[in-house]
């Protein structure tokens, strides 16, 4: 077990003024299975009374609106989060990850790469478990890709990111979703944060014995108590860490991030 105090920051500045701002939030850690989450403290700038709701997918979501004219939107997530991944709590099977989801659907690409992996799977031992098979998966992912920062966006599909070989942590969690599931693995998103300072992270659960456990494409390698959870789905778009729609003017928008998540001896 690890005591990780985390500190998650996002600045949005318009470049002119903007009313009845209505956003969604999906930015707080939530205790869970492999997590106990406390001294969460949420600060949003311009001051708005929130509602907070569990989503379907067990996410925290606060929701809000502003209606007077600002030129910034900011918020911050402070806590502390206890990660042990030697004492994961099971939870109920759901068959809602065996499937596509939007963003994670086959195209020749992606295609390529299940068969590539059927064939590595074939030769892993007759007991080899989910994990080991999805280790194999990751490893293929890993390779295909070159991590190139603003390669993608947030609507850039799995297919289309492994066309074009390079991308970040949320297209390699795309496409190893697409190969898990067509293989015969139980598979979901992660959005969450990592050790250290940055942005946020991404990466992907297997279902395995009654309990998700964590597999980071990205770095080719297991997810441990380094690792906060935010949030899970089917893909990202069931993760969305901040979403919003507002008024304005011939209006452009710049957002600026940052994670912090440093260990506290216990």
């Amino acid at each position: 077990m690890k005591k990780l105090v985390f500190d998650y920051e996002m600045k949005l500045s318009f470049s002119s003024p903007v009313t009845d701002h209505r956003f969604q939030l999906r930015c707080v850690p939530a205790t869970g299975p492999r997590q106990q989450v406390v001294d969460v403290e949420v600060d949003i700038e311009p001051h708005v009374d929130l509602e907070t709701t569990i989503d379907s997918f067990d996410s925290v979501v606060m929701t809000g609106f502003i209606p007077e004219p600002h030129e910034m939107f900011n918020y911050t997530v402070k806590g502390i989060a206890f990660v042990d991944n030697e004492h994961i709590k099971p939870e109920i099977y759901k068959p809602l990850y065996r499937f596509n989801s939007a963003l994670t659907i086959p195209g020749p690409c992606i295609e390529r790469m299940i068969e590539m992996c059927r064939i590595r799977l074939s030769a892993l031992p007759i007991d080899a478990t989910p994990i080991d098979q999805a280790r194999e998966v990751m490893d293929e992912v890993f390779h295909a890709f070159v991590y190139t920062p603003a390669s993608t966006t947030i609507r850039t599909t799995a297919e289309e990111a492994l066309a074009q070989r390079k991308g970040v942590c949320q297209d390699y969690a795309h496409v190893m979703l697409s190969v898990c599931r067509h293989v015969g693995l139980t598979a979901r998103y992660i959005a969450g944060l990592l050790g250290g300072e940055g942005a946020t992270h991404a990466w992907v659960e297997i279902y395995h014995g009654g309990r998700w456990i964590g597999l980071d494409p990205t770095h080719d390698r297991m997810v441990d108590d380094n690792y906060i959870t935010i949030a899970h789905g089917r893909d990202y778009r069931d993760c969305m860490l901040d979403i919003g729609i507002f008024s304005g003017y011939d209006v452009k928008q710049t957002q600026w991030v940052n994670a912090s998540v440093h260990e506290q001896r216990l």
